[in-house]
């Protein structure tokens, strides 16, 4: 397959070829890779900025989670497999520093080299990179590895092979790859994919799941499992990497356990007991009050606040558009009418956390509440005014909530539903031919605040005549329908950058938006975001590149796919006194890549 696709799109390889002929002289091998302008770090840096490279080696700590796992393949749709596999076993050919909105530096790759317009990517990779089974990492295994998630891993991975005009092998350790579109993202997208051991899966289906993890190059191997109970992971004390300047002071601990639990409750209690090494609180209100129990008081365990400057992302519970219920927008505005979120927040975290207002929210990249698109973002959108929805040009604001029972705003929900063509028959809201506007709200076990926020919720839309119903599945459950669109209305997460790039089509595309394992999981279809997106792929001005978020985060919020919750300033850990971590925080805060990996253990 790899010498089909060397020579599939060689039209559009030749057609960049003036380009990258009038660019490669200005092209050399760098150290690492930045979205925009330069990283940070020189070449010669000696760690991380937020890593310890003194940190002592040893120790061990245990993490818990809540669900379970039926698979050792993460990168397929087909299974549950547990988070923690990748990042502590598998390394990619580029690794992302935390501290910098985008930027790249070498880790398996020792240099990559691109030309100025971004139209190919070449990797080198470093003399003695190495699996953990000791067989070297070579380029037929990075090849192999690209091909297989782009043709049998998960969605994520599909687009950017797609981009793809020939990929081949220049040196003996490089390997180049050659785009058949500008995206300007792709050599760090690239860089970021896993490197997997082609000869494991020889003879073998990929995309069946099971229990035999991948092998790969990574600091830690999984030395142990219980399926759907527990994971140890071992330090590899052979560690190719474990010198390199961007692992001093990484991956100090030598052991990594990662318990299951049925919930969050009865992880907390876990912790409690001394059986958790850290817990990781999302309740403001159980923050202040939860934690008076002995081991804090003795001071055996410790609250740490850590703080971070990325957006606020999206969380809350989204609408299946596919559903004909939700297809229309005046429907999921009074949707979002109904929703009490002053009461809500007041209830769970005690007021503490502020209101998610938009996707990129709590950062430059959002747009003003409430106030007209101007200059760039009302340019981007201003060719497709005539499908956007209201608000999106003029102003959109979340509506706002105070009391008195939220009569105000149902009243005004009630209205939308009305001109929707719904209407109240004893007391019932009911559509054309008699249809009740009833619907699920499908919800994970152990996911308790957004159980607790729904309860209130239903009892809100029982004032306008709606039928809710809660239903809770266990974790394999909840994905496989999700993964399937099975869902009226359910529990949504985007955790969102301070560079957003090519999973933003993931998310938000049409294209794929009804197979399986779809990311767009409000299944919409806007051609103004899809728009956007590629612009902001496309630009190399960070002026453009902001206003393209802009506009996007408009058109998403003003779709009104998703009824908000709240967000924190802060990431809220209690943790075994002896486990520490740099005083020196990333801009990204508490994110992947920063527990366990720069945590170590005082003895």
């Amino acid at each position: 397959m790899i010498q089909e696709f060397r020579s599939r799109l060689r039209g559009a390889a030749l057609a960049l070829g003036l380009a990258v002929l009038g660019t490669t002289l200005a092209a050399e091998p760098r150290h690492g890779i930045a979205m925009y302008g330069e990283p940070a770090l020189p070449p010669d840096f000696v760690s991380l900025p937020y890593a310890n490279p003194d940190a002592p080696k040893g120790g061990r700590i245990v993490l818990g989670e809540t669900g379970g796992f039926d698979s050792l393949n993460p990168y397929i749709v087909k299974g549950r497999a547990p988070y923690s596999l990748a990042p502590l076993t598998v390394e990619t050919l580029l690794g992302r520093s935390l501290d910098e909105p985008f930027t790249l530096y070498g880790l398996l790759a020792e240099s990559v080299e691109t030309d100025p317009a971004r139209t190919w990517v070449e990797f080198t990779l470093r003399e003695g990179a190495r699996f953990s089974d000791g067989t070297p990492v070579t380029v037929g295994d990075v090849l192999w590895s690209f091909e297989i998630l782009g043709t049998k891993g998960m969605p994520r991975y599909w687009g950017a092979w797609q981009k793809i005009a020939s990929a081949e092998q220049t040196g003996p350790r490089s390997v180049r790859f050659t785009f058949s579109e500008q995206d300007r993202e792709l050599p760090l997208v690239l860089g970021l994919r896993p490197i997997l051991k082609k000869a494991q899966w020889e003879g073998r289906d990929f995309g069946s799941s099971g229990f035999e993890a991948p092998i790969g190059s990574g600091p830690y191997i999984l030395e142990s499992f219980e399926p759907g109970r527990v994971l140890r992971y071992r330090r590899n004390p052979d560690w190719w990497g474990r010198d390199l300047p961007f692992n001093r002071g990484l991956h100090n601990l030598d052991e990594v356990v990662v318990e299951y639990f049925g919930d969050a409750s009865v992880a907390f209690e876990a912790f409690k007991a001394g059986a958790l090494s850290v817990y990781r609180e999302t309740s403001a209100a159980r923050w202040a009050t939860h934690y008076g129990f002995p081991a804090v008081q003795s001071g055996a365990m410790v609250k740490s606040e850590i703080p971070h400057g990325r957006p606020s992302g999206m969380e809350g519970l989204v609408m299946n558009t596919r559903r004909a219920l939700f297809a229309d927008w005046r429907v999921r505005e009074a949707m979002l009418l109904a929703f009490d979120f002053d009461l809500i927040n007041r209830t769970l975290t005690g007021g503490a956390e502020p209101r998610i207002a938009s996707y990129f929210s709590n950062s430059a990249l959002g747009m003003e509440a409430g106030a007209p698109a101007t200059g760039r973002e009302r340019a981007l959108l201003e060719p497709f005014a005539a499908d956007l929805l209201p608000g999106t040009l003029d102003g959109y604001a979340l509506p706002a909530t105070h009391g008195a029972s939220n009569r105000g705003n149902l009243r005004k929900a009630a209205r939308l539903l009305s001109e929707a063509g719904w209407r109240i028959e004893d007391g019932m809201l009911e559509g054309p031919g008699g249809t009740p506007f009833a619907f699920e709200i499908l919800l994970p076990q152990g996911a308790d605040a957004m159980i607790a926020a729904s309860i209130i919720y239903r009892q809100a839309l029982t004032r306008l005549g709606i039928s809710a119903r809660i239903t809770t599945v266990d974790p394999a459950q909840f994905k496989q329908r999700v993964d399937n669109q099975d869902f009226d209305m359910t529990s949504f997460l985007r955790s969102l950058t301070l560079s957003p790039g090519n999973e933003q089509l993931l998310y938000w595309s049409a294209e794929d938006k009804d197979l399986p394992g779809s990311r767009n999981l409000m299944g919409m279809e806007s051609p103004a975001a899809e728009a956007v997106i590629r612009h902001m792929l496309a630009t190399d001005d960070a002026e453009e590149f902001q206003a393209s978020v802009r506009a996007l985060d408009r058109v998403l919020t003003a779709g009104r796919y998703v009824i908000p919750m709240w967000y924190s300033r802060v990431s809220r850990l209690a943790h075994d006194r002896h486990l520490r971590y740099p005083a020196k925080t990333p801009i990204y805060g508490d994110w992947p890549g920063f527990l366990p990996d720069v945590w170590w253990q005082e003895k």
